[in-house]
């Protein structure tokens, strides 16, 4: 697989998934801007993958309109075109009854999760429009929570299931220019925000159980996947699931 010589833009690349996919991609010859909101955990990661030059640390704020459009000018500057942009920063709330959820709760997760992701597409689009040659790839970072929803979890829900039609949209109005745009669903990746798992998680039927992880590494294959492909095909949608996870039987 011959991927080298790609530019790439990774948000919430600091831990997790995002810095498993910033280290292959970065093993795999791309240039990486690593963007999130701590630069000790991107620079970490960019001293982790030894790419030196190839990684450069970009802190942003997703949700902040002048933040994001800094963030793209950034790896522009530096690396004169954008290949690949992993839509992957994202966060939850406090799990409780819908009608408990305080508002600011509910807009604190869209603005990252839904409007976040908006503001770097949008950047990502009108860059990848102009570029020459022209076109590139978007990938979202969906969740098995795009199809279904764990119980009370409505503002992570509901802003996961957007992301569907955004990513729709998006390939769609991207045709004209070359751009792909498609969304990764991903169930149960031992990372940070997966270590609760450990002490159990609440099912459906009101019980509560272990459920199994997959390596995030695994994610990151993936994501490698859907962008060594050639800009004439696009998986528009792809789940990578922990296999033991209980998402496929009945609740």
């Amino acid at each position: 697989m011959t991927t080298s010589g790609k530019v790439a833009i990774i948000t919430g690349a600091g831990s997790g998934i995002g810095k498993q996919t910033a280290l292959l991609l970065l093993a795999q010859g791309y240039s990486v801007t690593l963007a999130g909101r701590r630069r000790e955990r991107l620079e970490a990661t960019a001293a982790e993958s030894g790419a030196g030059e190839r990684a450069l640390v970009a802190p942003a704020d997703v949700t902040d309109p002048t933040s994001v459009q800094e963030l793209f000018d950034r790896a522009l500057a530096a690396f004169g075109r954008v290949d690949l942009l992993f839509n992957n920063a994202g966060r939850g709330s406090p799990r409780m009854e819908l009608d408990e959820i305080p508002f600011e709760d509910w807009q604190a997760v869209v603005d990252v999760n839904l409007t976040g992701v908006f503001l770097c597409t949008q950047q990502a689009f009108r860059i990848m429009k102009s570029q020459n040659p022209q076109g590139g790839r978007i990938i979202n970072n969906g969740s098995i929570s795009a199809h279904t929803p764990r119980p009370n979890s409505s503002p992570y829900t509901s802003t996961k299931h957007a992301i569907t039609g955004l990513t729709k949209s998006t390939s769609l109005d991207g045709r004209a220019y070359n751009i792909c745009c498609g969304q990764i669903d991903i169930g149960n990746a031992a990372t940070e925000m997966t270590e609760r798992m450990r002490a159990g998680i609440p099912q459906a039927n009101g019980s509560v159980m272990v459920e199994p992880t997959m390596d995030a590494d695994a994610v990151a294959k993936a994501i490698l996947y859907m962008d060594s492909l050639p800009l004439d095909t696009n998986v528009l949608f792809l789940t990578v699931m922990a296999n033991q996870m209980p998402y496929v039987g009945r609740g």
